[in-house]
């Protein structure tokens, strides 16, 4: 049953687990012939909230939002819909992810909502998506337990078996496997879509470590204080045997002797064949530069994704939405112009899929493609975006080609994406992505000064001013606008001196007076 988890006779694997363990960072890379194609970090130090269950306490009730707002012990409020109040047993069959469900449109009165939930009870609520931004988490009272095989869902009877399976006898076999496990009259069971193909034995082994955490899961529930979390959802080391050690996989390799260690200790609870699978990297070099991670990394999260054939994609990501703009760059194709523009479409959804996974961004997703005039390439760049997608985790949606070329697609968002994690804003452009040129910063300037010595004037004061500035600006002023501060020195009687601070934003300066007061200031004076 497990014979694919041995080590291949390949001296490169095909495709392959890279896990770079440390103490305060932990990354793991999915990489199919040298390629990256997944990535996750994680901080241990750090609380996983998605897929965690906490038991919390109704604050107060917004009929106008539908939503309830939960305290579950963090700084924000949980948000939890009227219609995520109460467990839903269908619409959970094909979403087998870390506790995942489609979003429920049910209706209920407000009369209804605030006599079973009134402000002040307690409700058991999972993680559905984490803090992102200003937003606190979102929640769910449909609460799922995912294993290797099954996904437990307490308080629903549901059986079934992911959708995503596909084929009819492995359909109907592993119903009368799940017909035949011993469940508690209150819970329900998903077969997870990496179930397919596993032996009864396997299935009989992953709900008796299921029924393990719902034993321990109800008893905090029964004992710990309101508000606390009742049950922690494995870290990235887990999970990466949980839910990535798939039949595809032809080798995991790990960077710690710790990691290690505990990695095969999770694994041989499914077979003991997966020992020959888990290697540990003891090289000089950092596992992810051994390996030509690194680089792809840095490339990958670029704003500018340059495509093999020569075109490349700019992507932005916004509160809004992520704006992905496809151009042709250096590609001119051997043949006609339209199928020079249908290559380089095809190559960029490939790609677009790929980024999205990589930098797990989700929400509302916009692609500008290259115009194509022929519906037979819109259909086929639309198809071959779909069959891209399928290799996604997340779930996602994507729309026909648009009359104006563009392709709309939303994808699931659990939680901030790896650019928000790893990075922050610009200390000098903020966010913005730019500055103001030297020759504007100069303008405003000139024009503070003016308005500071005519203001002096008027209340009989001497005009003795001192200039703040970053030494960008400073050396504009110097160079090319010395001739119109000696105008208004001798319009003002005034006397003007500048001083340049190594360590303040471009975009900000102070005037002075003799005394060190500040007569006018703007921006911040460290940039860092």
């Amino acid at each position: 049953m497990f014979g694919w988890l041995r080590m291949t006779k390949r001296s490169t694997p095909k495709r392959e687990i890279v896990v770079n363990a440390e103490k305060l960072e932990t990354r793991v890379a999915v990489v199919e012939n040298g390629h990256l194609e997944e990535f996750q970090v994680e901080h241990p130090s750090q609380e996983r909230l998605v897929g965690s269950i906490f038991k919390g306490r109704i604050q107060n009730l917004e009929h106008d939002l539908q939503a309830a707002f939960v305290d579950i012990g963090l700084k924000k409020n949980a948000f939890l819909h009227y219609w995520d109040m109460f467990p839903d047993d269908e619409s959970r069959l094909d979403e087998d992810e870390e506790g995942a469900q489609r979003a429920r449109r049910r209706r209920f009165t407000n009369e209804q909502i605030a006599k079973r939930f009134p402000a002040g009870s307690e409700i058991v609520v999972q993680v559905t998506k984490g803090p992102i931004g200003t937003k606190g988490p979102r929640v769910t009272a449909s609460l799922s337990i995912p294993g290797r095989y099954l996904v437990m869902m307490p308080g629903c009877r549901l059986r079934g078996v992911s959708r995503k399976i596909g084929d009819g006898k492995e359909r109907q076999r592993l119903k009368k496997i799940l017909d035949r496990l011993p469940l508690p009259p209150d819970s329900g069971l998903i077969v997870r879509t990496i179930g397919a193909g596993a032996s009864k034995r396997a299935f009989v082994r992953d709900l008796r470590g299921l029924l393990s955490i719902w034993e321990d899961l109800q008893t905090n529930i029964r004992d710990k204080p309101t508000p606390c979390c009742v049950y922690q959802e494995p870290d990235l080391i887990e999970r990466v045997v949980r839910d990535w050690l798939t039949e595809d996989i032809d080798r995991v390799i790990i960077d710690q002797p710790e990691a290690y260690e505990r990695i095969r200790g999770v694994a041989a609870r499914i077979s003991r064949h997966t020992r020959g699978v888990i290697q540990l990297y003891e090289g000089h070099l950092p596992i992810f530069d051994h390996r030509g991670i690194a680089h792809q990394l840095d490339e990958a999260f670029r704003r500018k994704v340059q495509l093999k054939c020569g075109g490349h994609l700019v992507i932005d990501e916004t509160e809004a939405l992520i704006a992905i703009d496809v151009n042709t760059g250096r590609h001119k194709g051997k043949g006609s112009q339209e199928d020079a523009i249908l290559d380089v479409n095809l190559e960029a959804v490939e790609e677009v899929a790929r980024q999205l996974r990589l930098r797990n961004v989700g929400g509302l997703v916009i692609v500008d493609l290259i115009d194509m005039k022929s519906r037979k390439h819109q259909a086929t760049v639309y198809k071959a975006m779909k069959a891209a997608l399928k290799r996604d985790k997340a779930r996602t949606n994507v729309l026909p080609i648009s009359e104006l070329g563009l392709m709309e697609m939303t994808r699931q968002r659990q939680e901030e994406s790896i650019l928000a994690q790893t990075y922050v804003d610009c200390p000098y452009c903020r966010g913005h992505g730019s500055i103001k040129s030297s020759l504007s910063l100069s303008v405003d300037i000139q024009r503070q000064i003016t308005g500071v010595m005519r203001k002096c004037r008027v209340e009989g004061r001497e005009i003795d001013l001192q200039v703040l500035v970053a030494p960008t600006v400073l050396e504009r002023l110097r160079r090319e606008d010395e001739a119109i501060l000696v105008d208004l020195q001798s319009q003002y009687q005034g006397r003007l001196s500048f001083k340049s601070e190594p360590h303040r934003h471009p975009e900000s300066f102070s005037i002075l007076d003799t005394t060190g007061k500040v007569l006018y200031s703007v921006g911040e004076t460290k940039g860092a």
